[in-house]
């Protein structure tokens, strides 16, 4: 959980199915203002594989990018605004939000922080390093992810999920590392900026159990697009 945390089986209802759709129209939306066509756009491309994993409907995956790059006549203004703050146990987190509205989303943070502790501005990210991360598959059972890693450019890597491995770059090289390893025959499946955790710590299970209460409850709001959590797994 030194990463970006995503909460377990919220695929599996049909409510939260609709939130998780609505935060992937919202990062392709976004993603669109800088050009709809994903081949010059890697945000926009990245958006797209993600909402295509999810079984996204084709036309609201389309009408989002359409929305994004102006071609409709229903303009919307998302902002990205993040907050910092504790999780139950001084567990660090960082918040991110996509909204039209930064009143609503501050008074909303400021409610769901109330089991935790919002803190202000520097006080949390200072303990967390600002990085690109790429999920890939392997081209083969055999094949060498540090290897990989050397060639492509990525600082370090790290196991990822359902045999993926997660190699991670420095901000400004994201694009270019997911692109070396997509020419090595690596599977990109996603590729993101993220804030991960210097120093997360661990938890017995009951502590856990209320930090993930805590991130669930932060994960339904509408608002909240990511959640980065220095927990250990």
């Amino acid at each position: 959980m030194g990463a970006q945390w995503k909460q377990k089986g919220r695929e599996e209802h049909a409510a939260a199915k609709g939130r998780l759709f609505g935060k992937l129209a919202k990062e392709i939306i976004v993603a669109a203002k800088g050009g709809a066509d994903p081949d010059k756009n890697p945000r926009l491309r990245m958006a797209m594989e993600q909402a295509k994993k999810a079984s996204m409907p084709r036309d609201t995956l389309e009408r989002a990018i359409k929305k994004g790059a102006g071609l409709l006549d229903e303009p919307v203004n998302y902002e990205t605004v993040t907050y910092e703050g504790f999780a139950p146990h001084q567990v660090p987190v960082m918040v991110e939000c996509l909204t039209e509205n930064r009143n609503r989303t501050a008074t909303n943070i400021r409610v769901l922080f109330r089991k935790g502790q919002l803190a202000s501005s520097g006080a949390v990210s200072w303990d967390f390093n600002r990085l690109g991360v790429i999920e890939a598959q392997p081209p083969a059972a055999d094949a060498d992810a540090e290897a990989a890693a050397i060639e492509a450019g990525a600082q370090d890597l790290e196991k990822g999920e359902e045999g993926a491995t997660r190699f991670l770059t420095d901000a400004t090289e994201l694009d270019a590392v997911s692109r070396a390893l997509s020419g090595l025959g690596w599977k990109v499946s996603s590729m993101n900026l993220a804030w991960i955790a210097k120093n997360p710590v661990t938890l017995d299970e009951a502590a856990r159990a209320e930090v993930v209460a805590f991130l669930e409850a932060l994960d339904a709001d509408d608002d909240v697009q990511n959640i980065y959590v220095g927990l250990k797994d």
